[in-house]
């Protein structure tokens, strides 16, 4: 068999100047620049979570104002765009703005002003005080010398407050540093061509929310549903070959190549109805690594997440599941009053389905990537050795692969039992969460559907050999959860899965800590 030629991927790339002339894998995207930059308003916003593709979205833009018609050759703008223009372009790269006082922050947003003084060819103003003004005065020079209206892009305007956004010490200081240093957006708004903005969150009260109050937000749009990600016709047909090396690599079949790629990276959407939109930071890594796995989770540990959900007293299995209004999940972050926002804005949810009679969306984890690393992470909330869990996972699926279910329960009760807890376990329900989450984490093995605890199965779980109906009680019984399975008619939901259903019922003992009792029965 022939050896298949493949473009290098753009990992850890965001460039698109480089990613164009170095003839990396480049997924276009630049009919939504064409439509965005000829059909939306001046000034624009974009939400999307962490490593989706925003910064090279950016870049892409800063590269068509640019003129640079040649990097666009072969691609749909080569096509769209008939008449080039050059403009001037602001590009403030926010995304380095991290963990900085009031102080701190004004420093660094004088040195980002400074770079492009400096590119732009701008005497550098190091005299003025305020970065504001700075910013103002950058504007007004730039059109002046260049005759042509500017075009700012801001990349992460949000980088310098995700980390604060919870605190009541911090957060109004640098806000207001922020909301000050925006302002100009408004005022110099006759030298303006295009003012772009990407971020994960939205903040209420500074300045590009409150005063502009002519910026469209696109981030539901349908028509820009997939301007970030990867859809998986894209993928089909803009990676076909990758996809065919891949099942080589994994040493399956190009079909079971591509199920595997879309139970870990795809589901996503930011609209509906949207087509599938798979994660571009994790699906470009696992075909440059040739390998399956958690990438884009294991970035970035969701620390505020596990402080939120203790403030909102979430469990995990609340996580999903979770049907809302719009104005519950695609609202202003500091105004939020359930976790719902902060899940959807950071892409641990997403949408999956909405209904035009009520007008809700339900709200649910994407992705088996998702759930797995979400679960993992919340593990280390309930106990102090983490690792012996995860070991006691592993050993409980040999189990359940072999059929063995009794021997795994009896395996979880031993280990649970001798592990030791968090010391913060007062809240209610502690104790019932930890089998549930080691139910969840057998995910990374089978195929685990986690549910709501409202009137509906606690866990369902598919393995190759038989599908698993499970009910976790606490301080009841195993022969009530048992009931409340055969009452609820659990097994004939699933009775066209063509695979045996066995039911579950489990207690847990909040004294003892562990399993008192179960029962299994096949359907």
């Amino acid at each position: 068999m022939s050896q298949i030629w493949l473009k290098p991927y753009p990992v850890g790339l965001q460039t698109f100047e480089v990613i164009r002339k170095e003839n990396y894998l480049y997924i276009d995207k630049t009919e939504y620049v064409y439509q965005m930059t000829h059909s939306a308003s001046k000034y624009v916003f974009l939400g999307r979570p962490r490593r989706f593709g925003k910064s090279l979205l950016a870049s892409t833009l800063r590269a068509y104002f640019e003129g640079k018609a040649e990097l666009f050759k072969g691609l749909a703008m080569e096509r769209l765009e008939k008449e080039w223009k050059e403009y001037p372009v602001l590009h403030l790269d926010m995304s380095s703005g991290k963990h900085r006082d009031s102080e701190g922050l004004n420093r660094y947003l004088h040195d980002i002003v400074r770079e492009n003084e400096i590119r732009l060819g701008i005497a550098p103003q190091d005299q003025i005080i305020d970065a504001n003004l700075r910013l103002k005065n950058l504007i007004l020079a730039v059109f002046a010398k260049t005759g042509r209206p500017v075009v700012v892009l801001v990349d992460e305007y949000d980088s310098p407050l995700l980390d604060v956004v919870h605190e009541d010490e911090n957060l109004p200081g640098l806000r207001n540093v922020m909301r000050n240093f925006y302002s100009p957006l408004k005022a110099c708004e006759p030298c303006l061509r295009f003012v772009f903005l990407t971020g994960i969150t939205k903040f209420s009260q500074m300045s590009i929310f409150s005063e502009l109050n002519n910026m469209e937000d696109i981030s539901m749009d349908k028509p820009y549903a997939a301007i970030c990600g990867i859809t998986e016709e894209e993928m089909r047909t803009q990676m076909k070959a990758d996809i065919e090396d891949l099942s080589v690599q994994l040493q399956i079949s190009v079909d079971e190549t591509l199920q595997r790629l879309k139970d870990n990276y795809d589901g996503y959407h930011f609209a509906w109805p949207s087509p599938d939109i798979y994660n571009p930071y994790s699906l470009l890594n696992a075909f440059h690594k040739k390998c399956i796995a958690p990438y884009w989770f294991g970035t970035g540990t969701p620390t505020t997440l596990i402080e939120m959900m203790r403030k909102f007293h979430v469990l995990p299995q609340q996580i999903g599941r979770r049907m809302v209004g719009v104005t519950d999940f695609d609202t202003p972050t500091e105004r939020i009053e359930d976790i719902s926002a902060l899940l959807y804005q950071s892409g641990y949810l997403t949408i999956k389905d909405y209904s035009p009679l009520t007008e809700l969306y339900l709200l649910d984890i994407p992705n088996k990537e998702v759930r797995i690393g979400l679960y993992r992470n919340l593990l280390s909330n309930y106990v102090k050795q983490p690792a012996m869990a995860r070991t006691l996972v592993a050993e409980m699926y040999e189990h359940i692969y072999f059929g063995r279910m009794d021997e795994a329960l009896k395996l979880m009760q031993t280990v649970l039992s001798t592990i030791p807890y968090c010391d913060n376990t007062a809240y209610e329900g502690h104790y019932q969460q930890l089998p549930y989450l080691l139910f969840s984490l057998l995910g990374y093995y089978t195929d685990v559907e986690v549910r709501t605890p409202h009137g509906r199965v606690d866990v369902v779980m598919r393995t190759a050999t038989a599908l698993y109906v499970i009910e976790v009680k606490l301080d009841k019984s195993a022969e009530i959860a048992m009931d409340q399975i055969n009452l609820k008619n659990y097994p004939e939901r699933f009775a066209l899965c063509n695979l045996p259903v066995v039911k579950v019922g489990i207690n847990f003992d909040r004294e003892k800590r562990t399993l008192s009792s179960w029962m299994i029965e096949k359907a």
